[in-house]
């Protein structure tokens, strides 16, 4: 059953977060897509995934020859299908059929940013809408606190 994870930010940056997520999604096994807004962004993130003392992260840029070989793939806009994981940032689009195809979608964003938290929540009313699990989490003390939780509903 596909489910939904929020995680509104307060202060942090999502190259600070995403290591460590995608570690963990990388344990399941799980192939992922990290979709941004915007190619500099992405171009950024690839840079920070790269960078000086980080452990490796197989990753790559769509577009490339060898998309459809990463583990994780960084894109802009319309998304690729066929990964386990579609993780959202910075307001990118999330359509209910992406997130029933995946096991997991989640959105992060910046709390303090009045744009991309209206954004988060038309994403949060239009996927518990069409019946997806979801939980909202909000970064406190170096770690996430659970704030929010609704099931999945027929």
């Amino acid at each position: 059953m596909p489910e939904a994870f929020f995680y509104q930010l307060n202060g942090d940056s999502p190259e600070a977060v995403l290591p460590r997520m995608l570690d963990m999604a990388l344990q399941k096994g799980w192939r992922i897509e990290v979709r941004g807004p915007e190619a500099h962004r992405q171009e950024r993130l690839d840079l920070a995934l790269w960078g000086p003392g980080e452990e490796f992260r197989p990753h790559g840029l769509a577009g490339g020859p060898h998309d459809a070989d990463q583990p994780i793939l960084l894109t802009v806009g319309a998304g690729t299908g066929g990964r386990d994981c579609l993780m959202a940032l910075d307001g990118a689009p999330v359509t209910e059929a992406e997130a029933r195809a995946a096991a997991r979608v989640c959105v992060i964003f910046d709390g303090a940013d009045p744009e991309a938290l209206s954004t988060a929540r038309g994403q949060w009313k239009a996927l518990t809408g069409a019946g997806l699990a979801a939980r909202f989490y909000v970064r406190e003390d170096g770690g996430w606190a659970l704030r929010q939780e609704r099931p999945a509903t027929p």
